[in-house]
């Protein structure tokens, strides 16, 4: 029988053992980034009982801290290395952007809720993860000015890809996106650029928050 534990590198552990790596996720440099990161931190004091369960945790806003398998695959799915930059839409607690900069050069991470953004890089601060960015403002719209990015994520569902981020993807970099209806089951899409063609991968079924922007997307068909 399994002993209780409320140890957080214990259930931290057991969080990658079980939920990550059980369901797939092969990527070394992910697991590791996971076991690193302490996510009890990214979530509201009355949450941290749950911080390491199979589930998103309200974190205000009506804004979310995903699920950590959907956390691990999405970071996998952007075959990230030391020497790529990253660009996230949607700071939500920092968790998403605290693991990538694990593995990664730079991340630039986008959130309109300036409370959360004001949280994250207090959080980011305190562990001593110094090269994460976080900017309030419209993450449809991307950051031109910090462009290319060798990999875009998108931490809300978007019902057509915004072109900005499409513009700002650099030659052979991928874009993992959540993409369909908000009132219901989005698919997880990874794009790759090749030039001037982007190729479009279905990954799994998903559910997010949606992502608010100011002006119409490109179809992402």
């Amino acid at each position: 029988m399994r002993r209780r534990t409320d140890d957080p590198d214990v259930l931290r552990e057991r969080m990658v053992a079980e939920q990550i790596e059980a369901r797939g996720v092969r990527d070394p440099r992910v697991a590791a980034a996971m076991r690193e990161v302490p996510r009890h931190r990214f979530v509201p004091e009355e949450m941290v009982h749950a911080a390491y369960d199979d589930s998103a945790l309200p974190i205000g806003g009506g804004q979310t801290i995903s699920q950590p398998y959907m956390v691990a695959l999405m970071t996998e799915a952007l075959r990230l290395d030391a020497g790529k930059r990253l660009l996230e839409v949607g700071t939500g607690s920092g968790y998403q952007a605290a693991v990538a900069s694990r593995i990664c050069r730079e991340v630039w991470t986008i959130e309109r809720v300036a409370a959360l953004a004001g949280t994250a890089r207090s959080i980011l601060a305190e562990l001593g993860i110094d090269n994460v960015h976080v900017v309030v403002g419209d993450g449809s719209r991307g950051l031109p000015d910090q462009a290319p990015f060798d990999a875009i994520v998108v931490t809300a569902a978007a019902e057509r890809v915004p072109p900005a981020l499409f513009e700002q993807l650099a030659d052979n970099g991928r874009l993992v996106v959540p993409v369909g209806s908000v009132h219901g089951i989005q698919t997880l899409y990874v794009y790759e650029r090749h030039g001037d063609e982007i190729e479009r991968t279905a990954s799994v079924g998903c559910r997010f928050v949606p992502l608010i922007e100011d002006g119409p997307g490109e179809d992402d068909g």
